[in-house]
């Protein structure tokens, strides 16, 4: 026969073991999925203008996360209620907070990737 306290002590270990399991199992922090999604008017979504080869696009996003914006030339950026960070090809980054409209008339940066925080 088992003694009680035993049962406690490896009912307790099973538990321990059982949650360190789930913990490596399972990973810790904010999911990231930025959209690219269509654009609408009176939205508050993250919302660029950009050209590249000839080409213009102007593209919106939503929700948090990081996504490769292709090396584009950016002409104009609003924020919407979004915080943005744009990494350009020189590798710098540069942090803009939300409600912000801004444009790049003279010396338009090259983007590799973006990231709504």
């Amino acid at each position: 026969m088992i003694s009680k306290g035993k049962r406690t002590v490896g009912s307790l270990a099973m538990a321990l073991s059982a949650a360190a399991a789930f913990t490596v199992a399972v990973p810790s922090g904010t999911a990231f999925a930025i959209d690219h999604i269509q654009c609408v008017g009176g939205e508050n979504y993250l919302k660029i203008w950009s050209h590249l080869n000839g080409r213009q696009s102007v593209d919106c996003y939503a929700n948090a996360g990081k996504t490769d914006f292709g090396g584009w030339w950016v002409d104009r950026i609003s924020t919407g209620n979004n915080d943005l960070i744009y990494y350009d090809a020189n590798g710098d980054s540069v942090k803009i907070e939300r409600w912000h409209d801004i444009t790049f008339p003279n010396r338009p940066p090259k983007v590799r990737a973006i990231q709504i925080l």
